[in-house]
């Protein structure tokens, strides 16, 4: 009897267990989902969906920055659309690139514009204008004698500045211009003087009072009224508060 009510225990752990781990398998195995398109959505909601497909996911991130994609918008995703994948498939779907990558610009005197247009091309900077002054020396023929942004200016992709590019004329004489007096104004006001007077700025000096007006200039160099070629560069001092 014992013998019995043990066989009679046993075929019944082996139904449960077929009901309940066996045939579950058994069943699924070969199905599958299909993969949905979350390109274009914000990360948030692309892992929403695919956690109600049945679907993990992964994230990266593009080695390239795209500035007309919002960091959080997926660009890609790995299997595509859909794909007929298993349940529980790891997505891999690509985001734009956290970084918004920034350009230190260099001093540009003396460089052949084409390397200069090439260099900006790399950086997606703009070259917005184009000027052509006359030079007496036949070596900065065709060479960026001057530009709208001072070296070490940081710029973003996207952005744009102007160049001046020499043009030389034999026998001729450069006309000199007075450099303009930009003593008191603030430092974004003095830069549209500088370079609408036909003169460039430079570097940028920071002299630490507690009394001055702060980004206001107090030094320049070449001094107010200086006779200079077009071009110039005026180097500035500009005030800053004490931390």
């Amino acid at each position: 009897m014992k013998k019995v009510l043990l066989v009679v225990v046993m075929l019944l752990f082996a139904g449960f267990v077929a009901d309940k781990v066996i045939m579950p398998l058994y069943t699924s195995h070969g199905s599958s989902v299909q993969v949905p398109d979350v390109t274009g959505i914000d990360a948030e909601m692309a892992r929403e969906k695919l956690k109600q497909a049945g679907l993990s996911y992964t994230i990266g991130y593009s080695a390239v920055y795209l500035r007309e994609v919002d960091s959080s918008t997926v660009i890609s995703q790995r299997p595509e659309a859909g794909s007929s994948v298993k349940p529980g498939r790891s997505i891999a779907i690509l985001l734009n690139k956290r970084e918004r990558p920034e350009y230190r610009l260099p001093d540009f005197y003396g460089m052949p514009l084409g390397d200069v247009r090439e260099l900006l091309e790399q950086h997606d900077i703009e070259i917005r204008d184009i000027q052509e002054q006359t030079v007496s020396v036949e070596s900065e023929e065709g060479k960026v004698v001057g530009q709208s942004l001072p070296p070490s200016t940081v710029l973003y992709e996207g952005a744009s500045l102007s160049l001046i590019v020499g043009r030389y004329q034999e026998g001729g004489e450069v006309a000199r211009l007075p450099v303009p007096n930009v003593l008191g104004l603030f430092l974004k006001d003095a830069r549209e003087e500088i370079i609408g007077a036909g003169f460039n700025t430079g570097n940028v000096f920071y002299e630490y009072s507690s009394q001055l007006v702060p980004s206001t200039v107090i030094n320049q160099k070449p001094s107010a009224n200086t006779l200079c070629e077009p071009g110039q560069v005026v180097e500035l001092t500009i005030v800053i508060e004490p931390e």
